[in-house]
């Protein structure tokens, strides 16, 4: 076994290794079942099974290990029954859970251009990092500085993160002087038009709104749970994953009823419904059980973003670079295992910012341990 200290760097990047190896697994798998290597079906049912096993498998963790005992800064009495202050906004933050998981996906269902409109859905999460940072700061709430070295990570990240974008003007001057430059970095000719489509599209915009305002809540609200536990309290993330769990269950049990009856009910007719409305009746066996890798990496995925002694800015971007290595190494997999697409020159261009990044985040983080260390949070290393 490979033993790590609570908050020490060891243990960040074990956690890290484990959560690229399941999102690799994971996004092989979505690849695998939706974009026909060898499998296909629609992204819709792929998502609704793949979503039962991934929560399924985490329901079961959290009962069988009982991890929905947190520890808290103090009991209330809700009725007849005594329990953690903290689960008035954890509940919150497990319906927001609800609300990421799915928008995602049906943001590609729509049928327009949503490149543009995925690259701020994920650049966002780096971005809302660093503000929530600076607002718990000024509430008093955050005890820690975030480093100009974290600073420059954002910047970088975001960098990776808007290969796409940054080489569009590029494409499309290349293209119109009858060079297929879309072709040479794996973009389909004419892919800058309609680009900024989403941003008429009231569905798009919506799913886009839906997915930022959640993600923002839960990140707050992860970050306010981590820097206000009381003297002696632990950081108990186990217990906030377990009951965050819980209700984003409950709220995606809710959501499938009311767009499994509501469907017929308002004369709902729309083919990614259907496809819905068909998974719910149909469940695929093979693609819940894919849902194993992802239920087992929504644990690693929040307990990365709520990594003790660490700034929300760190954590959040730790998270996000991780993932998106995770993406280049499924795409190259896929590309050795079942001759799909290699990864283009965005890919690759993403991959060196991501390691400018991280060559911040390391300077950051040696930075952070001092400190810790200095004030008592973190054992000296021996």
């Amino acid at each position: 076994m490979w033993k790590t200290a609570p908050g020490s760097t060891d243990r960040l990047l074990q956690l890290c290794t484990a959560y690229f190896s399941l999102y690799v697994l994971n996004g092989m798998f979505a690849k695998i079942f939706t974009g026909g290597y060898p499998l296909h079906m629609p992204e819709i049912s792929y998502l609704f099974n793949n979503t039962l096993g991934g929560s399924g498998i985490a329901l079961l963790v959290v009962f069988a290990l009982g991890w929905f005992k947190l520890k808290s800064n103090r009991l209330v009495k809700w009725g007849p029954f005594n329990v953690p202050s903290e689960v008035a906004y954890i509940i919150p933050s497990g319906i927001c859970t609800a609300v990421v998981i799915p928008t995602t996906t049906l943001m590609y269902t729509l049928p327009i251009s949503v490149m543009v409109a995925m690259v701020i859905m994920r650049g966002s999460i780096i971005v809302i990092s660093r503000a929530i940072d600076e607002v718990q700061i000024r509430q008093g709430i955050l005890k820690k500085r975030v480093y100009a070295e974290e600073n420059w990570a954002v910047v970088f990240a975001l960098l990776a993160v808007a290969t796409n974008i940054v080489l569009l003007p590029l494409v499309t001057y290349l293209e119109g002087h009858g060079i297929p430059a879309a072709h040479w970095v794996g973009l389909r000719p004419g892919a800058a038009k309609g680009s900024f489509d989403f941003l008429h599209s009231a569905q798009a915009m919506t799913i886009m709104g839906l997915y930022v305002s959640a993600y923002m809540i839960r990140i707050y609200i992860m970050n306010y749970f981590k820097n206000t536990r009381g003297k002696g309290v632990p950081l108990d993330n186990k217990g906030f994953f377990a009951i965050e769990q819980i209700a984003a269950c409950v709220a995606m049990v809710l959501m499938v009823l009311f767009f499994f009856y509501g469907s017929p009910a308002f004369g709902w007719t729309s083919t990614p419904l259907q496809q819905f409305h068909s998974a719910v009746l149909h469940p695929d066996l093979n693609s819940i059980l894919s849902g194993i890798p992802y239920g087992v990496l929504a644990f690693f995925s929040v307990f990365i973003f709520m990594f003790k002694g660490r700034t929300a800015t760190f954590a959040g971007l730790v998270n996000r670079l991780t993932s998106l290595l995770a993406g280049t190494a499924a795409t190259l997999l896929m590309f050795f295992v079942f001759h799909a697409a290699f990864p283009t020159l965005q890919d690759w261009a993403s991959v060196f910012f991501i390691l400018v990044a991280v060559y911040f985040l390391a300077r950051a983080e040696k930075k952070r341990i001092a400190e810790l260390q200095k004030v008592g949070e973190l054992a000296p290393v021996k």
